[in-house]
């Protein structure tokens, strides 16, 4: 069964890690999709990678014509737009993200930049496109367990916890709104799973030890991109048409685990 027959579907953040995992099984299920990432050289192993029903755009989500224009693109190389998989963002932590009384206001504002800014530039671009249409459509949006589970003693970026928190009254805020246009706005939440952002602790064996109880499904690890998949296709797919505004976290027992600190 492909649950994405005909589906048109751009993914911000689509070259790499969640993105990248999220787009091939996009694909698999039927779907054509345009990817959106920041690195020309990942953009081409992505095209490559993702076949004949995919093209690759190399660009930053932060500006504000990528999504407008990773959308006419989609429109007019496939023939329409159904959905919006919004997964771009990063540490602010080397910009001076971190405990509150050490976070620099360049820190904060470039994880905002990172994580919300370029959200809502996609989200509203995406609505643009929708209402223009008359479609309806799906957006589904990045979040992080971080938003509203903390971890004080291996992920004190304030700012970052911040941004991903944001995500959850924009998400309902916007699904609120736009429900009576078809367009439904959901978001997707993760633990550490392993991606390029997450090498600073997914390469820490105090990390890994506390994950083994703070994450412990499956054997108490660190997640995999392809743990998400599920979800995704759902919330893009025709099987999601009367769910909007919700959060759903797939965090291998995160937020319902203690966590042993060594």
């Amino acid at each position: 069964m492909s649950w994405l027959t005909g589906k048109k579907i751009v993914v911000i953040g689509g070259t790499t890690g969640m993105g990248l995992s999220a787009a091939q099984a996009f694909v698999q299920n039927g779907a054509q999709v345009v990817v959106v990432g920041r690195n020309p050289e990942s953009g081409k192993a992505a095209e490559e990678q993702l076949g004949p029903n995919a093209v690759a755009v190399a660009a930053d989500a932060t500006h504000p014509q990528t999504a407008k224009e990773a959308i006419a693109l989609c429109i007019s190389r496939f023939g329409g737009f159904d959905g919006l998989y919004h997964v771009a963002g990063g540490s602010g932590r080397k910009f001076g993200d971190g405990p509150l009384h050490e976070l620099t206001l360049e820190g904060w504002n470039k994880t905002f930049d990172l994580n919300l800014t370029s959200l809502m530039l996609s989200n509203q671009a995406a609505v643009q496109a929708f209402l223009e249409r008359g479609t309806g459509g799906s957006i589904l949006n990045m979040g992080s367990v971080l938003g509203y589970s903390p971890s004080i003693t291996y992920f004190t970026t304030h700012a970052y916890a911040a941004t991903k928190s944001a995500v959850v009254g924009f998400v309902k805020a916007t699904a609120a709104y736009y429900a009576k246009n078809n367009i439904r706005i959901n978001g997707l939440f993760p633990a550490l799973v392993e991606t390029p952002m997450a090498q600073r602790a997914a390469n820490d064996d105090q990390i890994l030890s506390f994950i083994k109880t703070k994450q412990p499904l499956d054997g108490g690890r660190i997640g995999r991109p392809d743990d998400l998949d599920g979800a995704a296709v759902y919330f893009l797919s025709d099987y999601s048409l009367f769910t909007t505004g919700q959060i759903l976290t797939v965090d291998g027992g995160w937020s319902v685990s203690e966590g042993q600190i060594q």
